[in-house]
């Protein structure tokens, strides 16, 4: 039985560990950190409980089509509940705009704000669906090895929208500036500015007002630790606290890793690791992309996360709370064009102890705030404290209540963090963005080019940045080796 060994054990790791087991690979996993799940780890403290990294539960079919891979269904580990508010948008005092369940619901807000909006949304969302259709259950499961893989008689009658811009679509029918940020606030998942992500990504659009939101019973973490089930039930070893220090090469082909000083031998080496981190663990000839590569792409932003136990429960919020109140496109020039601390960011916060009493102590409340950030800037405890101080403001002015005074804790997670825990990047958080130089066959090979029985997975690499594209990434992974070892 070959021997893969796997570093790190993130959404994209765990995934693909599944379907190598099930392949009949003896697969063991290396993670770094105490506990697994990568950036959806979880913190516990105090009787709160806070996802770390992800909070949003979107494309349930994507979960759904994985775990029926291996016979399951989401509900045999989880407990799945769909939000309604799906999430609810302050622009200001007073001024919000809810987002509900249904498309129905939604375009009965959308025509309150501007006449005539719900019937441009309506044919908006069917574009929407036909190019989620396209994308979700059939282009971003091909390996990005090929040009070709997109060139279908669907995606040729699509190849406009890869040309323009979701930006410039959604002006084309929304004039009202708060309807706008709305339809343009769903591809920050995708980590690029709508004015440089192609049209065809309003797929993402669908994702939000056409599947909705969902929150799985105890958060996110509950998918990681349903897919460790899944894996280690399928004979997949993980083991934590073990830190990958070098791939050892040997003629060309990956042979071992030296993990805490100690050699492990091994026939592959997948790495859901950063990739770019991946590389500098490679001598030097044996890199594929050079620091000038990884200079110029496009990254997606970092994050300032706030984790705060409150002493009571927080009034005119929703399990999810987005604050555009302040000006939408300075915000997103100062993480992409000029790269600095926003002067007045976004932000966005979650309650999840709205939903799910088992995050917080009865009468309590868990939130969790982020504000997008470029990634690369300096970061130090002051500002941290600088921007927890200004969203406050911003936050109990806008939501009418005090809240300061009843945190009973706060721990953050900034662009240091993510280069400590996850080796990332410049401490990005989302990965590579994708833009149209960017895209499928553009982005970072699953299989190196330059050493053998060497592969990578995850948002560096294809299809992108999210958990959807996480579990997708495993699979295409997993798939390119049991190609590459039969032939």
């Amino acid at each position: 039985m070959k021997k893969i060994t796997i570093i790190g054990s993130g959404i994209s790791s765990l995934a693909a560990s599944c379907y190598l087991a099930q392949a009949g690979y003896n697969v063991t996993i290396y993670e770094k950190n105490k506990t697994i799940g990568g950036r959806a780890r979880q913190l516990k403290k105090d009787g709160f409980t806070f996802d770390m990294g992800p909070t949003w539960y979107w494309m349930p079919d994507v979960f759904e089509r994985f775990f029926s891979d291996f016979g399951k269904v989401p509900s045999d580990f989880y407990e799945l509940e769909k939000l309604n508010p799906a999430y609810i948008v302050y622009f200001g005092i007073d001024d919000y705009i809810t987002i509900e369940d249904t498309l129905e619901k939604i375009s009965e807000a959308f025509e309150k704000e501007e006449p005539g909006s719900s019937a441009k949304l309506k044919k908006f969302m069917a574009s929407a669906m036909d190019n989620y259709n396209i994308a979700i259950k059939d282009l971003v499961y091909r390996p990005g090895v090929s040009p070709l893989e997109l060139v279908t008689v669907t995606t040729l009658r699509k190849i406009g929208q890869y040309f323009s811009t979701v930006g410039k679509e959604v002006r084309k029918e929304f004039k009202n500036p708060k309807l706008v940020s709305i339809l343009e606030f769903p591809v920050l998942f995708l980590g690029a500015k709508p004015s440089k992500t192609p049209a065809f990504y309003n797929f993402m659009n669908y994702a939000d007002f056409g599947l909705g939101t969902f929150h799985p019973k105890n958060g996110m973490y509950s998918v990681v630790q349903s897919i460790k089930i899944l894996a280690e039930n399928l004979g997949v070893t993980i083991k934590t606290e073990q830190n990958v220090e070098k791939i050892t090469v040997e003629n060309g082909k990956a042979t071992c890793l030296i993990v805490n000083g100690e050699r492990v031998e091994t026939d592959l080496v997948l790495s859901g690791a950063d990739y770019h981190h991946t590389e500098t663990l490679l001598d030097k000839k044996f890199r594929q992309y050079s620091e000038n590569y990884w200079q110029k792409k496009t990254l997606a932003p970092s994050a300032l996360l706030f984790y705060v136990g409150f002493n009571k429960k927080i009034e005119n919020v929703n399990h999810h709370t987005l604050f555009f109140d302040v000006d939408f496109e300075k915000h997103s020039q100062q993480i992409y064009d000029t790269a600095q601390w926003p002067e007045e960011p976004l932000f966005y916060a979650s309650f999840p102890s709205k939903t799910d009493a088992s995050v917080s102590p009865e009468d309590k409340e868990a939130g969790i705030f982020l504000i997008p950030l470029a990634p690369g800037l300096d970061d130090i405890p002051e500002i941290r404290e600088e921007y927890f101080e200004k969203i406050m403001d911003r936050f109990e002015e806008i939501t009418n209540q005090e809240v300061r005074n009843y945190v009973i804790f706060k721990e953050s997670f900034c662009i240091n963090d993510f280069v400590s825990d996850y080796n990332s990047y410049k401490g990005n958080a989302y990965g590579l963005a994708n833009t149209l130089l960017q895209t499928a066959f553009l982005r970072p090979k699953l299989k190196s080019g330059k050493v053998k029985n060497l592969f990578f997975t995850g948002q560096l690499t294809v299809p992108g940045p999210g958990v959807p594209p996480a579990l997708i990434s495993g699979k295409l992974v997993a798939g390119l080796i049991e190609k590459e070892q039969k032939n």
